[in-house]
């Protein structure tokens, strides 16, 4: 089991106002040192995240994408853990699962943990969402990534210094899958575990998930990763 002094958590946030204040009170209650990163936001996140002293928030002037924010606060949590659990600002997590991710790693192993969100045919779960992650679990594998059964699940672990250290291109929400066949053809193990998951009703919902637009970016990673995984075969 990994050392819990050496965890952090890292929350990558972008207009979600009126979430950030329950999700960053749940997550303290866990003991770890806490990273949000303000992807930019125009609404009243920022105004929200003065308030507290007890977590490091890091700013960007504009908005740059999901994984850029990521790639932020890993960067930052990096200077004093070895591990980061990033999860979403939109409450769809339960903090309390945390503790899966701890649980699930043994020994030396230095794995990236993916949680696995239950109970996705709930009729407040969006088509998109059933949608894109089966569309995205396929073309990981084609890609040369690990057959996985929600790589579109922002809930996860992270071992840093070698997620760090993989040439992830994407930085918006196509990050989340190209580390994943990073690391796969790395040699990184990825795991699973179960977590749970709360999508809220209709207009309550927060999501910066554009379908076609972002179907199309995915579309153009994979092509990417599948051209790449094609010609360093051929040499």
């Amino acid at each position: 089991m990994l050392n819990r002094n050496n965890l952090a958590i890292v929350i990558p946030s972008y207009n979600h106002g009126s979430r950030i204040g329950d999700v960053v009170r749940g997550v303290l209650t866990l003991g770890y040192p806490v990273f949000v990163v303000d992807d930019g936001s125009t609404d009243n996140t920022s105004e929200i995240l003065s308030g507290w002293e007890d977590i490091i928030v890091l700013t960007h002037a504009y908005n740059m994408g999901k994984g850029a924010a990521l790639q932020t606060g890993f960067k930052a949590a990096a200077q004093s853990a070895h591990w980061a659990i990033s999860l979403d600002a939109d409450g769809q997590h339960k903090p309390e699962d945390v503790e899966r991710f701890v649980r699930s790693v043994k020994n030396s192993e230095r794995p990236i943990v993916v949680g696995v969100r239950q109970g996705m045919e709930g009729d407040n779960v969006p088509w998109t969402s059933r949608f894109g992650r089966g569309f995205s679990n396929f073309w990981v594998w084609v890609s040369g990534g690990p057959r996985i059964m929600d790589s579109q699940s922002g809930f996860r672990m992270y071992p840093l210094p070698e997620t760090l250290a993989l040439a992830v291109k994407a930085s918006r929400y196509q990050y989340e899958v190209e580390v994943l066949v990073l690391a796969h053809r790395s040699g990184i193990p990825v795991l699973q575990t179960p977590v749970q998951v709360v999508y809220q009703k209709g207009n309550e919902r927060i999501s910066h998930f554009r379908p076609w637009k972002d179907f199309l970016r995915n579309s153009s990673t994979f092509g990417r990763l599948i051209c790449q995984r094609i010609f360093t075969r051929g040499n």
